[in-house]
Formats: structure tokens, C-alpha cells, sequence
């Protein structure tokens, strides 16, 4: 589940779902979205996870559901959601931060890099390690990604599969703060916000948003970027990168 806390003009959501590391499904999607579109009241919102992780990514277990007839490939019950939530964070009014109290993997990241601010914890862990199982992140992921990283953190994430530890994450500027616990300093940093004039910091945050729009892909790469996805969603090394991690072994791809 989705808590939602308001604390005065600050707004606390947690995933709660430390049995599954925080792992992020349709549903949990479609509550932390209206958790943000009812309370646009707050003049800042924390983001974290219960637990000892942020967010363990997608529920892969639950993620796919069976193939329809006349359906490209298995039908994705997460990614709908999941894009639909990572607009309403961006859309926020307020700054949205990420305290990112440990691990951050895959749809994990994706969610902290849609954040406005990260704050992290020296034991958190970041990576979007999609080449093990034949996903593809969508353009707007790619691009929020590339946007904050710049390409050769972004290339070394998506095509090394790289992990980052919290201190190479600061470095790199994925992370802005690294603090021992990075809920009190998420939230500390959230009051500070929530006393500036609320004009001032929703109109930067709008205003940043369009200068990062700017820089949006045209149309047609857009278009190039979503077929890329759609076939890595529909080909056989998906089927085969799901089983292989169902059954906890190395899965054999075939570039189909």
C-alpha cells in the first residue's frame, strides 16, 4: 500500500511493502497517483519506502499478464501505471524528494530520477539492470535519465548495467545529498522548502520542467524510441529473460 501522511505543509508518502522490497505494481502505481493529484495542497513531498530498500523495481512476479489472441507479446499490467505515476510526480506543484533509504533498482531509479531532489543514504544502491531480462524503458525514462546524468552515466547505467553506491551516485549528481538517515534529512530539507514563498518554488519547479521540455525529443525519434521499446516488449528474449528469472538462472539470448 500507499501511506500518505500530511505533516503541516509537507506530505510524507511511503510504499509499504517491505515483504517485497518496496516493489512497485500496478495498483501501487495507480494509489501513489492519487495520493499526489488529491493532496496538491503541500508545499513539499517526501518520497521513501519502508524498509531497508526505496524500491526494488517492478513486481516482476505479477507484471505480465497472459498473452491475448492477436496480442504482440505478453500484456504489461505495470507500465501504464507506472509511466502515468512518474507524470504526476514531475506535474507535482511541489518539489517532489526522494529519500532514498537504500536500494533503488530498476523501476526504483527510474521513480527517484523522476523526483524533483534525491537524498540518499550511504548503504542506497542505484541501477536499471533491464539488459538481464530483455526490458526496454521508454523514451521519457531515457530521456529524464540522460537529462540528469548526462549520456555517459546514462550509457554506463543502461548498457553496462552498471550499479552506483551512494557516494559515486553524489558524484555523478544522480544524488544531491548524502545523509546517514535520509528520511529526517528529506524531511528537514521539505520544511526548509515548504517556508520559502510557495510562488517562488512552484513557479522554478514549472519553470525548470519547460526547460527540460525544450530539450524533449522530436516526434520522430520519439516514434523510433517507442518501436525499439514495443519490439524488445514483444520478442522472445523478453519470454526468455522473464523465465530465467523465475527460475533463478543466467537466461540465454538470441537478439529475437
Amino acid at each position: 500500500m500507499i501511506r500518505f501522511e500530511q505533516r503541516g505543509l509537507v506530505g510524507l508518502a511511503t510504499i509499504d511493502r517491505p515483504d517485497r522490497r518496496n516493489a512497485l505494481n500496478g495498483e501501487l502505481c495507480a494509489e501513489l497517483q492519487t495520493a499526489l493529484e488529491t493532496h496538491t495542497d503541500v508545499r513539499a513531498v517526501v518520497l521513501t519506502g519502508t524498509g531497508t530498500a526505496f524500491c526494488a523495481g517492478a513486481d516482476l512476479v505479477t507484471r505480465f499478464a497472459p498473452t491475448e489472441p492477436g496480442a504482440d507479446g505478453p500484456v504489461d499490467t505495470f507500465r501504464p501505471a507506472f509511466e502515468t505515476m512518474l507524470d504526476a510526480i514531475v506535474a507535482h506543484p511541489a518539489p517532489v524528494i526522494a529519500a532514498v533509504n537504500g536500494p533503488a533498482m530498476g523501476a526504483g531509479m527510474q521513480l527517484a530520477v523522476a523526483c524533483d531532489v534525491r537524498v540518499a543514504a550511504p548503504d542506497a544502491r542505484f541501477a536499471i539492470p533491464v539488459g538481464r531480462l530483455g526490458v526496454h524503458l521508454s523514451p521519457r525514462n531515457i530521456w529524464r535519465l540522460v537529462m540528469l546524468a548526462g549520456q555517459g552515466t546514462a550509457r554506463d547505467v543502461l548498457l553496462a548495467g552498471r550499479t552506483l553506491d551512494a557516494e559515486t551516485a553524489l558524484r555523478l549528481g544522480i544524488v544531491q545529498r548524502l545523509e546517514a538517515d535520509a528520511l529526517a534529512a528529506a524531511l528537514a530539507l521539505a520544511v526548509e522548502i515548504a517556508a520559502s514563498a510557495p510562488l517562488s518554488v512552484r513557479g522554478h519547479k514549472r519553470a525548470l520542467n519547460l526547460v527540460a521540455e525544450a530539450q524533449w525529443l522530436a516526434p520522430e525519434a520519439r516514434a523510433e524510441v517507442a518501436a525499439l521499446e514495443a519490439a524488445a516488449f514483444a520478442s522472445a528474449d523478453l519470454q526468455e529473460g522473464m523465465a530465467a528469472f523465475a527460475e533463478k538462472r543466467t537466461p540465454e539470448f538470441r537478439g529475437r
